[in-house]
């Protein structure tokens, strides 16, 4: 067991207290890099496990770190085992200020709960404060260095949060936690019910974390789109008659580029004129317009590509929803 008594004693008096919980399944060495991150700088740091059989559990406690087990008998989402390790950080630390959430195969930038915190600080209203999450090992495949760039967003007031960010307490306890029947998207959404309540989310120019996304193969980058679609369309069901249209505009783009386009063309071929093929010359012009924006073919390339992905992903929660089945889990590692 790690003695880290002196941090851990230093973080628990500190003003505007930082608590941590970490989840995850089966990350291994990965998850003790997240944990020794988390237990020099916050208290208390709890690991919410679901159905890990790789050692995690005992790993982490033998860290000195509390972990939760959860019950598998009852469907898991990434969003039940963050409210699950919240609850205990509510027992543990019932005045704490902030928690920091953070993904089992991330690592915490040693500067950043200052700043998150300062930035959280200076401005009442701010609920999430999130920053440059890194991959590892960004050139280790095309489909980690794609994710890399996609971690890269505009920095300022935005809608939502991904899975690691600083949180204001009283925000979370506002919107009543993360909503456990997303499957994914759990953070977009809690975000949007945040805003509605005139909390703001702002992502800053500070590194955060480094993640290790492990995609070496086309079809982890497949399942990973297949699952942005799934949120889509889930978010759309649930808050997409709200004046913000919640989703919508993701799930129009899906459809439009992954079915409108190529069913249209083969319709109109058959009815009308082989000329109706010309629809696809989109698809290029798309590429080209995207890498004028953002001057990396790969990703002009798969942005276009994922479209289908995540059209599958949304034909497959209408099709889960039209019969009352719920979806599982869609992972890629």
């Amino acid at each position: 067991m790690v003695d880290n008594r002196s941090a851990v004693q230093s973080a628990r008096n500190a003003p505007g207290r930082i608590s941590a919980v970490a989840i995850g399944r089966n990350e291994g060495d990965r998850l003790r890099s997240c944990l020794l991150s988390l237990m020099q700088r916050t208290f208390p740091v709890l690991y919410v496990d679901s159905g890990s059989t790789d050692g995690s559990v005992e790993m982490a406690r033998d860290l000195g770190v509390e972990v939760i087990t959860l019950d598998m008998s009852v469907p898991f989402t990434a969003a039940r085992a963050r409210n699950a390790g919240y609850a205990r950080v509510q027992a543990l630390d019932p005045n704490g200020a902030y928690v920091q959430f953070i993904d089992g195969d991330c690592d915490l930038d040693s500067d950043w709960l200052a700043t998150a915190r300062a930035a959280l600080e200076a401005e009442p209203y701010l609920a999430v404060v999130c920053g440059r999450r890194r991959e590892k090992h960004p050139n280790a495949s095309l489909w980690n260095h794609l994710v890399d760039l996609e971690w890269d967003s505009p920095i300022g007031d935005v809608k939502a949060c991904g899975g690691d960010a600083l949180i204001r307490r009283i925000a979370l306890d506002a919107v009543g936690g993360y909503r456990e029947d997303f499957i994914a998207g759990e953070e977009p959404e809690m975000c949007f019910r945040m805003r509605a309540k005139g909390w703001r989310i702002r992502r800053i120019a500070a590194e955060m974390t480094r993640h290790d996304a492990a995609m070496t193969h086309i079809s982890q980058w497949w399942q990973r789109c297949r699952r942005a679609g799934h949120t889509y369309a889930e978010g759309v069901a649930v808050h997409g008659q709200s004046p913000e249209r919640y989703r919508l505009n993701e799930l129009r783009r899906a459809l439009i580029w992954g079915l409108g386009l190529p069913l249209g063309g083969l319709i109109g071929t058959l009815i009308l004129s082989p000329v109706m093929l010309l629809l696809l010359l989109a698809y290029p012009l798309q590429i080209l317009r995207l890498h004028r924006r953002c001057s990396d073919w790969g990703q002009a390339t798969f942005l276009v590509l994922s479209k289908f992905a995540e059209t599958q992903g949304v034909l497959g929660y209408w099709w889960e929803r039209i019969f009352g089945r719920r979806q599982t889990l869609i992972e890629y590692k």
